[in-house]
């Protein structure tokens, strides 16, 4: 391109006003800078752009010609520095989010409704996978960001807790008598145990304190989902390991009851994982704001 963008610019509005100081004044710069440019422009293409006359200037053949061309150029760039506006407004835009099924249901909803609310027009893509499979999905570029069951060790990956959550057993009425008093580890590994796949972190996360006390545990069913979790222990089939926070509505209505341990397991994080060399986009980061806000506020 001969012409700088600017250069363009310049050229179009005074072609658009038939005036230097028309042209100046829609532009706020001087008329003088005005004049130079349009003259610069002229040398640097080698044509006559303008006629002068002391009623103004009209454009010459080859300026018309040029302008035909300028115009479109220039009603373009302006439609997409509209658009990026809008985009950084969120008046348009997608929001794409990894999460698991039970931090969707438990912790992601209420948040994401809000956004909702306040974003109508922003597209929403939520995908459900394990952490592992959350985090190959940020690192690929598939989703903005996961929100993930914390610890995740990647050198790739930014992580920020935003809640922590406690791992607890549960058990249904039938277990009631043998949980009646506080257990040791070593007497929950002799209980039938109902648990997530190994795969997913709470699992792993669980496991491997308690092996850290000396103690293995063996599941007796493994399940792919924390309300099956749940359900097992209701109907007995035997002690599960559930998250606390997202077990309340089942606690409080006495379908299932916690078991106390002589030794609580530690509470643990959910978190964003994002790409450390990429930054969020105006939704992602616009979200992010809405869930710390609204955990502030609790």
């Amino acid at each position: 391109m001969v012409g700088s963008l600017d250069s363009y610019r310049i050229f179009a509005e005074v072609a658009r006003c038939k005036s230097f100081s028309k042209a100046a004044k829609e532009l706020y710069i001087s008329q003088p800078a005005v004049s130079l440019a349009i003259m610069n422009l002229e040398k640097e293409l080698g044509s006559r752009l303008f006629i002068r006359s002391p009623r103004g200037v009209t454009l010459t053949y080859e300026g018309q010609l040029l302008y035909e061309y300028i115009e479109s150029a220039i009603n373009l760039v302006n439609m997409g520095e509209t658009k990026l506006t809008e985009l950084h407004n969120l008046e348009f835009g997608e929001l794409r989010i990894g999460v698991g099924d039970t931090i969707s249901k438990y912790f992601l909803l209420p948040h994401l409704v809000q956004f909702h609310k306040m974003f109508p027009n922003i597209n929403l893509r939520v995908i459900n996978r394990t952490t592992p499979d959350l985090c190959t999905l940020v690192k690929s570029g598939e989703i903005d960001f996961a929100i993930c069951n914390l610890p995740v060790d990647d050198p790739a990956l930014k992580i920020k807790e935003c809640l922590i959550i406690h791992d607890i057993f549960v058990c249904g009425d039938e277990f009631r008598d043998i949980c009646s008093s506080p257990l040791s580890f070593e007497r929950i590994a002799g209980l039938p145990l109902v648990l997530l796949e190994r795969k997913s972190n709470s699992r792993r996360y669980v496991e491997e304190y308690i092996l850290s006390k000396g103690v293995a545990l063996k599941a007796e069913i493994e399940l792919g989902s924390h309300d099956l979790l749940l359900e097992f222990a209701r109907f007995n089939f035997g002690i599960a390991c559930v998250i606390e926070e997202f077990s309340q509505d089942y606690l409080q209505k006495g379908l299932i009851w916690k078991v106390e341990l002589e030794e609580a397991i530690p509470g643990r994080a959910i978190g964003f994982c994002t790409l450390k060399s990429v930054p969020l986009s105006p939704a992602s980061a616009r979200f992010v704001e809405i869930v710390e806000s609204g955990l502030r506020d609790l």
